[in-house]
């Protein structure tokens, strides 16, 4: 049931093939790139044990053995609380917000429960795979990711009209299972267990079938599964001078897949186009919800360092510095206000599970997503240009240099150079460090790139509520809707 983190640790090493840095890596919880992160995963699944944590981090199943809350199926609005309550409580105690690991890519499995219908048409045995491996994640507690984006090649052309590895795809069926061939971008590969594996959506036409609309469900450790990761900003710099950077990257990987064998068990849709198109439709229709409470806690450090930065020295009491404290509250604010109203609202699903309100949701994340190079930059200009200035912990532990560093960065008896050196550094790395760089862009695409966060707003909003308004308002007679009307409630019903 419930792993320890010793036992975690183990699983990933499974002689899977890992490469970094250009050499091949013999022991992925002990390297320094991946250390970092399979530490703090290690620490969530400790934290379901730990006596002051697991009351928080658990519930009892229906056998009566404890679960993670992370990975329930959400029935109802409390279900919902408990899973932010639980995310929330991590955050505060690794003190930062990690992205990739586990709570916030399950719910893409519910998805797929959500659309057994439509599996039923490809395959019945296929919604019987998503119910099996739904229950095997809950029991099992693998640390589950997803991979979506592959390396596309010419977007221009169909993928058979080009080398056909761009794109994930089979290559052969056999009675143990299907091959396949091709690559994706996955984050947190080298130290996950299991990774639900599913297509961009490609040039497919109006075809039908195809061999590139695929999904399942793939162990990591397969026999032909290479993992070819970015290098990582662990160790690259001290931590004194960059805590972020050092404990919070998640590292990206492209995961070759050179003729792996998929089980038929593990194999989640096939070939059907409409299958796959409507799986990519809905795919973030719950992990949305743990992508944007990230945002939430994202912006309270934004808050923090800022604050503490014009606090310091006084700033706080101005008008304009005020102002700009203001606006990054109700960025914050705006956040939790469309995560705490998607939840009261929340929508019966097609799988009678309970999902967040899917307009007030995707308009959140659009939300958080696109005001947050802004909200960086206010926080920027409040902490001033010392966060790219100041001299490295080195420097202020010298005995020569280290006197001045301690004369001019002591303001008073509450703020002491080591307090202002340890709070610029943050900022420093939270808004101007090559990894602060990477999280902003992140954030950005992780869950799909803008203009596809907006066709999803498209896709969910309800029109018919401005429509009639105005109808009625204006006086219009009925036949305006017209032909449009029913397209939009056609459009409406198949998202």
């Amino acid at each position: 049931m419930l792993r320890t983190g010793e036992e975690y640790r183990e699983s990933i090493r499974d002689g899977r093939a890992v490469y970094i840095n250009g050499e091949q890596v013999k022991d992925v919880p002990s390297h320094p790139m991946f250390k970092p992160l399979v530490d703090i995963r290690a620490r969530i699944y400790d934290m379901a044990h730990d006596p002051e944590t697991r009351e928080s981090m658990t519930y009892t199943d229906e056998d009566g053995e404890a679960s993670a809350i992370g990975l329930k199926l959400p029935y109802t609005r409390q279900d919902w609380d408990d899973k932010r309550a639980a995310t929330d409580l991590v955050f505060e105690d690794v003190g930062g917000v990690v992205t990739r690991v586990g709570d916030e890519t399950v719910g893409e499995m519910w998805s797929l429960y959500d659309g057994q219908d439509v599996l039923n048409e490809v395959d019945p045995q296929f919604s019987a795979n998503i119910r099996n491996h739904i229950a095997r994640v809950i029991k099992q507690d693998p640390f589950h990711v997803s991979a979506n984006t592959d390396p596309k090649g010419d977007r221009s052309k169909a993928p058979q009209d080009q080398d056909p590895d761009m794109l994930l795809h089979v290559v052969k069926e056999t009675d143990e299972g299907i091959v396949v061939r091709g690559a994706k971008y996955e984050t947190a590969a080298a130290y996950a267990n299991q990774a639900f594996t599913k297509p961009t959506i490609a040039n497919w036409g109006n075809d039908a079938l195809s061999d590139y609309a695929v999904g399942f469900i793939c162990d990591l450790g397969s026999p032909g599964i290479k993992i070819i990761c970015r290098t990582g900003f662990a160790g690259r710099a001290p931590i004194e001078d960059y805590p972020l950077a050092n404990r919070f990257d998640e590292v990206d990987s492209l995961v070759v897949f050179d003729n792996v064998l998929i089980p038929w068990e593990n194999v989640l849709f096939y070939r059907h186009t409409r299958a796959a198109t409507f799986i990519r439709a809905t795919l973030h229709r719950y992990s949305a919800f743990a992508f944007v409470q990230r945002n939430l806690k994202l912006a309270d450090m934004l808050i923090g360092a800022a604050l503490f930065n014009v606090r310091q020295t006084g700033l706080d009491k101005q008008q304009a510095v005020q102002e700009k404290l203001a606006r990054l509250a109700c960025y914050r604010e705006s956040i939790n206000a469309h995560l705490s109203a998607a939840i009261a609202m929340a929508e019966k699903s097609p799988g009678e599970l309970l999902m967040p309100n899917q307009s007030l949701l995707y308009t959140g994340r659009v939300l958080a997503c696109t005001q947050l190079p802004d909200m960086m930059h206010i926080a920027r200009e409040l902490c001033g240009g010392q966060i790219c200035v100041t001299p490295d912990y080195a420097s202020f532990q010298h005995p020569e240099s280290g006197k001045w560093l301690q004369k001019f960065y002591s303001i008073n008896e509450d703020w002491v150079a080591e307090d202002r050196r340890k709070l610029l550094a943050f900022a420093r790395d939270l808004l101007n460090s090559d990894y602060a760089g990477h999280r902003l862009t992140f954030q950005l695409f992780a869950q799909s790139p803008p203009f596809a966060h907006l066709a999803t707003v498209y896709r969910s909003f309800d029109w018919d509520g401005p429509l009639d308004f105005v109808q009625k308002a204006a006086g219009l007679s009925p036949r305006v809707r017209g032909n449009s009307g029913a397209q939009a409630q056609a459009e409406k019903k198949r998202a």
